[in-house]
């Protein structure tokens, strides 16, 4: 699936990576703690969170995510916008909560790593 469909599905607005709708999302993964990004998040994914602080973009840079989804309506900061922007990230922006965003994801053909969510 590619990032333009993502937002579409998720009705998320781009914070960051407008020119890179064309990226292919290879799956999903979802955390609030970026420990269990390890296990959550694979090259290429959509990485799903209400987590805020730079230590999201520092851990998906890490894990080589396709674009960090940030749930529930929640706004990052100015340092989470500057690092997506300086490691190339997308970064979205949806209101769904993480249970929902995942479903709405999951119904539309992305999968996880052990091919749920």
């Amino acid at each position: 699936m590619k990032l333009a469909e993502l937002v579409t599905i998720l009705k998320a607005n781009v914070v960051v990576g407008e020119e890179q709708l064309d990226t292919v999302i290879t799956g999903g993964g979802a955390a609030e703690l970026m420990e269990d990004v390890l296990s959550a998040a694979a090259k290429g994914c959509a990485l799903l969170t209400g987590a805020v602080t730079a230590r999201v973009m520092q851990t998906a840079r890490v894990m080589q995510v396709g674009a960090v989804v940030i749930v529930r309506g929640k706004k990052p900061t100015e340092e989470v916008t500057t690092l997506a922007r300086d490691f190339r990230i997308p970064l979205l922006l949806t209101e769904y909560s993480l249970f929902v965003a995942c479903g709405r994801l999951y119904m539309n053909g992305v999968r996880g790593l052990d091919g749920s969510w």
